[in-house]
């Protein structure tokens, strides 16, 4: 069970450590970019951002830690004698809920909203201002969500 374990820690450090260094970026440098250009070439460069991130490269390791993250969950869950289920259960809850769910409900809806919008008109550049300031909290949730279930992770190899 314990190499199970390993693998599973293993594998969440890895997925957490793509996902959560890429948010990092958006969070540290991207978004302030985007915001120094004008409103209508900020939305475009956005707008084309939220088509390209569907990838292999970021969507294999955006969804498959989140099945890791679920998997931990339930495992930790069903082992609550072992010494890493508080670690492993609060790794996979902090990717599930932080990460995922925050993506799902939060930065996801504002970028359909402004996918949606002609990026030259002044309904976009009203929302624009606003999108830049709520998705980046979003994304600092997010971001910190991956910094603590990257720890949480790495704390079950050392309990192990």
């Amino acid at each position: 069970m314990d190499d199970v374990i390993a693998i599973m820690a293993l594998a969440g450090i890895v997925g957490v450590s793509l996902i959560g260094g890429s948010l990092f970026a958006f969070s540290t440098f991207i978004m302030a970019a985007l915001k120094r250009l004008p409103d209508a070439e900020g939305i475009r460069a956005m707008q084309q951002i939220n088509k390209t991130v569907f990838t292999p490269w970021f969507m294999v390791p955006f969804f498959g830690t989140g099945l890791v993250s679920v998997g931990a969950v339930v495992l930790a869950l069903m082992n609550t004698d072992q010494s890493w289920w508080i670690g492993m259960a609060s790794a996979g809850a902090l990717y599930a809920i932080g990460v995922f769910l925050v993506t799902a409900f939060g930065n996801v809806p504002l970028n359909n909203r402004l996918d949606a919008m002609q990026a030259d008109g002044a309904a976009a550049a009203e929302f624009w201002r606003t999108y830049l300031v709520v998705w980046t909290r979003w994304n600092h949730v997010r971001v910190a969500a991956s910094i603590l279930a990257l720890i949480q992770f790495g704390r079950v190899l050392q309990v192990l």
